[in-house]
């Protein structure tokens, strides 16, 4: 889960709720640049988090007795294994995607064994379905950075980190091998550049949960009040920017 400390608690967003967002955003991505199988890509983003369930019997709380946050946790096999067994029932072009996913989060500090095990079986099965699904490793590659594109622009907006003053925090490198850049605009509206979009403006929208205590004896307690609390809906509009664009584009062709 997602954790943002607020005045009166805290304000909690579910994996599989960012997953949404993620995809709510690749949606609207350029018809002419979606990859052919454009439905799975966006089931894989949608759904790359999946086997996170905040309702299943998992640790929800830090040894200080606050929400822990999606960053604090690492490698679990079990939850791997699940996630694995998940995607590859709906389709292996799902699974591999996924499973490239999982390899970037967890492969540059694969210390255990049991996830070096891990990560070196996936890379093998990744190897089996790309062959059986006639995809390049090169193209793998190119889909599963607009997977990684949609989930970081998603916990960017999730954990609200926007820079103040119109400055831009980078998101990540595209499927195009661009960097972009993630923008709050004056009037609140968020914007993305350079702009990958095929409209010039569409809303997303998410459930959030506001628990109003700040730590909790168990993760039992924690469960129990994420039950009970209220779900708001929250929303966020981007608007295109041209001004802003142009710059971007001017910044990119400097850097080829």
């Amino acid at each position: 889960m997602i954790v943002n400390y607020k005045e009166t608690g805290w304000e909690v967003i579910t994996q599989r709720a960012h997953g949404i967002v993620a995809a709510q955003i690749a949606f609207h991505w350029k018809t002419s640049d979606r990859p052919v199988r454009w439905v799975e890509t966006l089931l894989a983003i949608a759904e790359h988090d999946d086997a996170e369930n905040e309702l299943d019997g998992e640790t929800l709380i830090t040894p200080a007795g606050g929400p822990l946050n999606f960053a604090m946790k690492r490698f679990e096999l079990p939850h791997c294994n699940k996630l694995s067994s998940l995607t590859i029932t709906k389709s292996r072009y799902i699974a591999l995607l996924t499973s490239m996913h999982m390899e970037f989060l967890y492969g540059k500090d694969a210390s255990s064994a049991e996830a070096t095990k891990f990560l070196r079986d996936q890379q093998q099965k990744q190897t089996a379905w790309r062959n059986e699904l006639n995809i390049s490793k090169e193209e793998a590659l190119r889909i599963y950075n607009m997977v990684e594109w949609c989930d970081a622009i998603s916990l960017l907006i999730c954990k609200e980190e926007f820079q103040p003053e119109g400055r831009g925090v980078e998101i990540s490198t595209g499927p195009d091998n661009k960097r972009y850049h993630l923008y709050q605009q004056d009037d609140k509206t968020l914007t993305v550049s350079p702009w990958p979009f095929e409209v010039t403006r569409f809303t997303i929208a998410y459930d959030i949960r506001m628990i109003n205590a700040v730590s909790f004896k168990s993760s039992a307690e924690f469960r129990k009040a994420f039950i009970e609390a209220e779900v708001k809906e929250k929303s966020w509009v981007f608007a295109k920017n041209n001004a802003i664009n142009k710059a971007a584009l001017r910044t990119n062709k400097i850097r080829k």
